[in-house]
């Protein structure tokens, strides 16, 4: 069985990878951690110049917060995969928000079981 930090940095590569492939470009630092049947992960440096410029007003910041989130959403299943490769877990849920602030992402999925309790 593989250990805590090798399955954390494991799923922050995959994360990295993905973001790359499917966003087009990656967040500057990805780090995950894993409490009970959590996975958080939080990704800095994910917006733009332009993104920072649109969050200047409240109507750019719900626009951004809105676009971001679909594009997560829209990539849900490739996601879902790679938790479930990494973690031999399913996802019960997916929760993610951004900071238009500091540009920080996370998201936490919650596993059907906790991630070190055998099957």
């Amino acid at each position: 069985m593989r250990k805590k930090g090798q399955l954390e940095m494991e799923l922050s590569a995959r994360i990295t990878q993905w973001e790359k492939e499917y966003l087009g470009r990656g967040s500057l630092t990805c780090k995950s951690d894993l409490l009970r049947d959590l996975a958080i992960v939080t990704l800095q440096g994910v917006l733009t110049p332009a993104e920072y410029e649109l969050s200047t007003t409240m109507t750019g910041c719900e626009q951004l917060k809105k676009y971001r989130n679909n594009l997560v959403e829209s990539g849900r299943s490739q996601l879902e995969s790679i938790v479930e490769q990494v973690l031999d877990r399913s996802i019960v849920s997916l929760h993610t928000d951004i900071s238009t602030k500091t540009g920080e992402r996370l998201i936490v999925f919650r596993l059907n079981a906790p991630w070190d309790k055998l099957d």
